[in-house]
């Protein structure tokens, strides 16, 4: 007889019909109501293979790669605001640019010494950090305003899938070490992963409003908004915090 066994990694879901297009939402709700906050500077440990809070990297050890000519155009041309004051690397973003093509065709931040180019290192007069936020935050702007998409998203992350009838499946989910493809799995160390991260005073629902908004449209939100107020008196805990050391995929799985 096969053994049962209770997986660790257990999430509760919640989808609907869109209102308005041939689409059905799907949403991580477990990780939605969770605590979780951006530590950055505050324990995070980095995207190495070893613990790296020293480095004060956070995710932005292998640059950003954008999801559209629009998202890489919207950082060039934010860039060029930035002022030296801002921005450590100014004077090699001006004269090399900040983005890079890659063999594979798709487009990334550039890198300097080994993260972003916008990342600004220990020791900098603005503090370490990514410039563009720091730009942001001077200007009373958003800080995905002017960042790159998957960094003002992480790490929530929208997957839609088409059927074979043209229906659209959207999900939002929390970003998994998988996403990152096979380097993820050597991640010393992953915020999602991690109950360190569970921290904050509100729900992901409400801490990342703004960029569920420009991730589903008001609509949707609104609505999941009023879903989840009706069945939300004991939701699930976030697995992170119970399992404090994530599984890590074996060289020849």
């Amino acid at each position: 007889m096969a053994r049962r066994s209770t997986p660790t990694d257990r999430h509760e879901w919640i989808s609907f019909e869109d209102p308005d297009e041939d689409r059905t939402w799907v949403f991580d709700l477990t990780f939605l109501l969770s605590r979780w906050t951006c530590i950055y500077g505050r324990g995070c440990q980095g995207v190495l293979t070893e613990p790296s809070a020293d480095m004060v990297q956070g995710c932005c050890s292998y640059g950003a790669h954008f999801s559209d000519d629009e998202d890489r155009l919207k950082t060039e041309t934010a860039a060029t605001t930035l002022t030296d004051e801002e921005w450590q690397f100014a004077k090699i973003g001006r004269k090399k640019g900040t983005t890079k093509q890659q063999r594979d065709g798709t487009w990334t931040t550039r890198l300097v010494d080994d993260a972003c180019i916008f990342l600004n290192r220990p020791g900098f007069g603005a503090g370490a950090g990514c410039a563009l936020h720091v730009a942001a935050v001077n200007r009373g702007l958003r800080h995905m305003d002017l960042k790159p998409e998957v960094c003002w998203q992480l790490p929530l992350r929208r997957v839609d899938a088409t059927d074979e009838v043209g229906h659209v499946t959207s999900t939002i989910r929390e970003w998994k070490r998988r996403d990152w493809s096979e380097g993820g799995f050597e991640f010393a160390w992953w915020c999602t992963d991690s109950p360190d991260a569970f921290i904050g005073e509100h729900t992901v629902l409400a801490s990342m409003a703004d960029e569920l908004v420009a991730m589903v449209g008001k609509t949707v939100y609104s609505i999941l908004l009023t879903a989840v107020a009706e069945r939300t008196a004991a939701p699930l805990p976030h697995p992170a915090v119970r399992v404090k050391v994530p599984k890590r995929r074996s060289n020849g799985a």
